[in-house]
């Protein structure tokens, strides 16, 4: 496959996964520095990243900010279409059998410390995510690569060990990144990458300065330098915006308050929608919901339609496996866990579980405490208590939660995309461990595009029918920005915040 190169026009403004989170507001006024244009820009999150180095650490918020920004990849997602296209690759062919690709290199891309990018830097980058210095939980996506070979300066060979129906899409992702072997001494601090901006400033707590650099390879950012500031409470981010401290809300942590926007010519609000699955975890190894009549009930006993109007406002969308409509195959479940607390009562009596203590252990994030609540009160209705305990992020939840699985229910959200890969990892925090599953996960790599279609539409109804998780809602694409800010997407479908695409009118 050979593709012209392209650059999409939306921006891609990521709620964050697994982050902590900071204060005060910002300013627009500092000068931009770099390569770029002379506008500058303060963008409301409210996720921070607990450090810049996503190659260790897990959660959004790191490539929410640098990916496409500070690090780029071969190939890139466009975040209306969800087409793969060139961005370091100008273009590339894969062979017959799905198992070699060949990329054809951009000429003349440097590095953010000067050195040039060319196809050993390609073979260092691959070869790093397959050794002991990645270790997050995405790296297993180049499992699949069997060598990496320089062809020459600008052309790099990839052999995958069998045909993979989503080692490009995976490209797109963090662990496509490209790396030079000089600069990842101190990538929690000084990330170095060929993007269009670097990290001028990490202040932990508060915000993250982007600023253009010089001597990017393409066309410089509209925006010369942008303030990524970080709110612990949402509502203090909406006022931050109203009194002219910040230009833009990038995902709007507090939907019920969007009317004072509404009808205001100096606002303009956004709404779409994203693959952001806000997910009610349950353990599948220990604990009472090891017992899939257990997860079941608790499934059956939730108002999913009362969860999403009471929690977020009724903004989002109901989804009854871990596929967003965007994805290709998305189907609606309705008759797997539909909400009956009579059935629910009776699968727990089944389990001999009838008055049932659960460890809530949550995201302190603002949807996950609306959620909670919600269901909480739920749950208490056929007879069980879930105990809330909301985990600071991302040190405290990341550690007990997502890496030792101490838990018994837990509510977060996944932006990752098409991460319904993630239940064929008997690892993974919420421990389900599927031969079936794990067959047609692997089946789905090597198949037609039909059959890719058909195999993980059945992983999606056995995850459903088996309870692994429950799917509360999907997250809206909800940004709330001054009027005259330009490039912004309706939709969100990746993992980068694309900052090119920003400019003012």
């Amino acid at each position: 496959m050979t593709r012209p190169r392209f650059r999409p026009v939306g921006a891609l403004l990521a709620v964050a996964l697994l982050a902590a989170a900071g204060c005060s507001a910002g300013s627009t006024t500092a000068p931009p520095a770099g390569g770029g244009g002379e506008a500058a820009m303060t963008i409301g999150l409210t996720a921070e990243p607990a450090n810049l180095d996503f190659t260790r650490t897990d959660g959004a918020a790191i490539p929410e900010a640098l990916l496409v920004n500070v690090y780029e990849g071969l190939v890139e997602l466009d975040q209306e279409t969800g087409e793969i296209e060139p961005l370091l690759a100008e273009s590339w062919t894969a062979s017959e059998d799905g198992r070699t690709y060949d990329f054809t290199l951009r000429e003349g891309v440097t590095f953010a410390n000067g050195e040039p990018f060319t196809a050993d830097d390609v073979k260092f980058s691959i070869e790093r995510v397959q050794s002991d210095a990645w270790t997050i939980s995405l790296a297993e996506g180049m499992d699949v690569v069997e060598s990496v070979e320089v062809v020459s300066p600008t052309q790099a060979r990839v052999v995958l060990s069998e045909p993979s129906n989503s080692w490009l899409f995976r490209m797109t992702t963090r662990i496509g990144a490209m790396f030079d072997p000089s600069g990842v001494a101190d990538l929690a601090n000084t990330p170095v990458g060929t993007g269009p901006y670097e990290v001028t400033e990490f202040r932990r707590g508060d915000a993250l300065v982007l600023s253009a650099r010089e001597g990017y390879w393409d066309e410089p950012p509209a925006i010369g330098q942008v303030t990524l500031q970080y709110f612990d409470d949402a509502t203090a981010a909406l006022n931050a915006l109203a009194t002219g401290g910040i230009d833009m809300i990038g995902t709007v942590q507090a939907p019920e308050s969007l009317g004072r926007f509404e009808g205001d010519d100096r606002f303009q609000i956004i709404e779409g929608t994203t693959n952001g699955e806000v997910t009610l975890a349950m353990n599948n190894a220990t604990g009472p919901t090891s017992d899939v009549r257990v997860r079941r009930a608790i499934a059956m006993a939730i108002d999913h339609e009362a969860v999403l109007n009471t929690a977020w406002a009724g903004r989002g969308t109901l989804i009854d496996t871990m596929v967003p409509p965007t994805d290709p195959w998305y189907q609606e479940l309705p008759d797997v866990t539909p909400y009956d607390p009579e059935a629910a009562r009776a699968l727990l009596a089944e389990a001999g579980q009838e008055n049932l203590t659960l460890r809530f252990r949550i995201a302190n994030l603002p949807y996950a405490v609306a959620s909670a609540q919600v269901v909480q009160s739920q749950l208490a209705e056929v007879g069980i208590d879930a105990q809330i305990e909301p985990m600071e992020f991302p040190a405290r939840w990341l550690e007990e939660v997502f890496t030792n699985a101490d838990y018994d229910l837990s509510i977060v959200a996944h932006v990752e995309p098409r991460d319904i890969r993630t239940f064929g990892n008997p690892e993974y925090y919420w421990r389900y461990d599927n031969p079936q599953v794990q067959q047609l996960l692997a089946a789905s790599e090597t198949g037609t595009e039909d059959e890719q279609v058909a195999a993980l539409q059945q992983v999606g109804r056995i995850i459903a029918e088996d309870a692994a998780a429950d799917w509360l809602f999907l997250l809206p694409n909800l940004i709330v920005a001054e009027a005259d800010v330009d490039g912004l997407p309706e939709n969100r479908i990746g993992e980068a915040f694309d900052l090119t695409a920003l400019s003012r009118s």
